[in-house]
């Protein structure tokens, strides 16, 4: 099937312009009868809600395909510029979120009792200590940047607190996730390939420094669970690897993201605020609101292996298709006033946490990070206001969240 020629001005997620409002593209993209080839990433993008959610529950829909050559494997590896990268190859291109059927589920069912609700709920006090210190830190400052000051530090010590590595380590980590989640996105210069690949490295040997420590003085964190799956035998070394990779990776940068950018959604829609405020209650939903409002993950990618009709038009084995959360998390038909931030949206069926058998696995761990935080920021500072010009936000496909948020918090 030949694809119909793309406008290259319609959808440029590397621009300023996207960064700035991706809805009103997202808009134009659903209004579409077809959908829209992105010759790039040589993908499909699907826009509307009911086609993203009917990719992620089709068993014919995957992350990747597994009947591929070793030719054609290269192939992709080199078009994506994913090649030449050893660490990178070992640890980030394999992983549980980009296995499937049996390797997904054996991978995902050693981990998933770590991750409920019960096993988390120690976590709480946690959090509410850390972000108190973080209040206590910041004072009455006139002005903060809450990406820095505040969010930037929350998820590697919950995440740490959880998975049993040295709080002191929890900003080093964070930096090491974003330098590797940076490759993800559209833009794969060899400047950021080296830096993926280098970082994957300083990763690996220091994962590895942590295993040894818990062979002699286990504890009862995740890394210990994990590192005794390795010696049974139930994890190889590169499985073990990119699962604690994955897990870091995944619980630092999007919930620095959602944070800051849910922060963000309360200071442009103040009566939101005032009313999360008297009744905070709503805080539940007004975390989902925040990952429905500004996904920090909006968009992954699916392979078909079947012929499959979408969007009234059928599509071949091996076609990938970018599905756009963002888009599907404004899309009128499902959610009414969809461009506004609403704190008590009931229903709230959001795609800010995927679907299907790769359904976010710390959708738990994110909900009670979120709201003990703004739990405690709103009991503990009676102004919040936005300071400086309009937040700008992070360019690309695959992450949403702005750069920095100036902003002042009273007491």
């Amino acid at each position: 099937m030949e694809p119909k020629a793309a406008d290259p001005g319609a959808f440029d997620p590397l621009s300023t312009e996207f960064a700035r409002d991706p809805y009103s593209v997202y808009a134009r993209l659903r209004d579409q009868r077809e959908l829209h080839y992105h010759a790039p990433y040589d993908m499909w993008l699907v826009a509307r809600y009911r086609d993203v959610d009917r990719i992620l529950r089709s068993r014919y829909m995957v992350r990747t395909l597994d009947d591929l050559s070793r030719d054609e494997v290269e192939r992709r590896r080199r078009a994506d510029n994913w090649h030449d990268m050893p660490h990178h190859q070992r640890f980030v291109q394999f992983s549980m979120l980009d296995s499937d059927g049996a390797v997904h589920d054996r991978l995902r069912g050693l981990v998933a009792g770590a991750f409920t609700p019960r096993a988390i709920s120690h976590l709480e006090s946690t959090a509410s200590a850390f972000a108190n210190e973080l209040f206590d830190a910041i004072g009455d400052r006139d002005e903060i940047d809450f990406v820095e000051d505040l969010a930037g530090h929350v998820p590697g010590r919950v995440i740490g607190a959880l998975f049993g590595v040295p709080a002191g380590d929890a900003t080093r980590l964070r930096r090491w996730s974003e330098d590797i989640v940076q490759f993800f996105d559209l833009d794969r210069s060899d400047e950021r390939k080296r830096l993926a690949e280098s970082t994957t490295g300083l990763f690996y040997r220091y994962l590895l420094e942590i295993a040894a420590t818990r062979r002699t003085d286990p504890r009862d964190d995740l890394m210990t669970r994990l590192v005794s799956f390795w010696d049974e035998g139930q994890l190889d070394e590169d499985e073990f690897v990119s699962t604690c990779m994955l897990i870091v990776m995944a619980g630092h940068g999007s919930t620095v993201d959602v944070l800051s950018s849910g922060m963000h959604a309360l200071l442009r829609f103040p009566d939101q605020l005032e009313r999360l405020r008297n009744d905070p209650s709503l805080l539940p939903t007004a975390v989902q609101e925040m990952f429905r409002f500004e996904p920090p993950l909006p968009f992954f990618h699916r392979y078909c292996t079947q012929d499959s009709e979408i969007a009234g038009r059928t599509y071949p084995p091996g076609t990938r298709f970018g599905l756009l959360y963002g888009s599907a998390n404004r899309d009128e038909e499902i959610f009414d006033e969809a461009d506004a931030f609403d704190v008590g949206r009931r229903p709230n069926p959001h795609k800010g946490f995927g679907g299907g058998a790769h359904f976010c696995l710390g959708i738990h761990l994110a909900r009670l990070t979120m709201t003990v935080f703004f739990r405690e920021l709103l009991s503990r500072f009676s102004t919040l206001e936005l300071r400086g010009p309009t937040p700008v936000y992070k360019t690309g496909l695959s992450v949403r969240g702005p750069r920095e948020l100036r902003m002042s918090c009273r007491a």
